[in-house]
């Protein structure tokens, strides 16, 4: 099991800002047997000379991600496949634990948990609303992968714009293998968030949830709810930062109002 490929797969465009940093992470690993894999939009930016830098296997396609990671799964050599957006960071342990797990044959997935970081009011309550996620089945999805599991079911959904994390997931889970998590984090580096940012952010996803949402309805209705179990469940952390908290509300409310017009223009223009 030592001596297994990891392919750790990225998609990118311009992501000069985070890149140096994502790429840093996964060379300094404890795990040292891995192949980076870039499929990149034709960044306009030094996002390919960061990522030669690191002699990383770099592909070139404008895609939606969905298309770019099975791209990247596609032309990988790895018995394991891990997905990870430009803008993270892991942990040093990441890798060396999930292989850890796979030494349980009935084990097909692996859940990385995940923080967010970054700088500023917004970028502080989209952290405290992630950190109630972290255990919650229905929130988190898996990002490392057996390469049989992988294909067997085909990657990912590429008729999925989002909700596709949460797709692949269950998707692995119904082969029969077990998914499971490790304690090492990944660091999503948020930036400065803005409130008109998240709210943009929902609102084009808003446009594409709907293809989701007929896929797997039961899980949407858990997944999609104004106030979700993790929120109560984790009611003390929440009541200890009480200006967070509001805050956090707030931007909730502020991104549903954005997915709901959004999700309603594209019942007009279906109508």
């Amino acid at each position: 099991m030592k001596n297994r490929l990891v392919s750790v797969i990225i998609p990118t465009k311009n992501s000069a800002k985070t890149m140096d940093l994502c790429l840093k992470s996964i060379v300094k690993q404890s795990y040292s047997n891995i192949e980076i894999v870039v499929v990149d939009g034709y960044s306009d930016d030094i996002t390919p000379d960061i990522t030669e830098k690191y002699n990383a296997n770099y592909i070139a396609c404008d895609s939606e991600r969905c298309t770019a990671r099975n791209l990247g799964a596609e032309q990988s050599k790895g018995d394991f496949l891990c997905f990870i957006d430009s803008d993270m960071e892991l942990e040093r342990s990441v890798i060396e634990e999930c292989i850890t797990k796979m030494r349980d044959n009935d084990i097909s997935s692996v859940i990385i948990p995940e923080i967010s970081v970054g700088e500023g009011f917004w970028t502080n309550c989209k952290a405290l609303e992630r950190s109630c996620y972290i255990g919650d089945d229905t929130i988190e999805a898996a990002r490392f992968f057996r390469r049989e599991v992988f294909d067997e079911i085909h990657g990912y959904d590429e008729n999925l714009i989002s909700g596709e994390d949460w797709d692949l997931s269950q998707r692995a889970k119904a082969t029969g293998g077990k998914c499971v998590r490790i304690s090492s984090l990944i660091r999503h580096h948020e930036g400065k968030l803005s409130l008109l940012k998240t709210m943009k952010k929902k609102f084009y996803y808003s446009h594409f949830i709907k293809n989701y949402m007929i896929k797997n309805p039961q899980m949407a209705k858990k997944q999609l709810t104004f106030i979700r179990p993790a929120y109560i469940r984790n009611w003390k952390r929440l009541i200890r930062h009480p200006i967070l908290t509001v805050g956090f509300m707030f931007m909730k409310t502020c991104e549903f109002a954005a997915a709901g017009v959004g999700i309603v223009l594209v019942r007009i223009n279906d109508e």
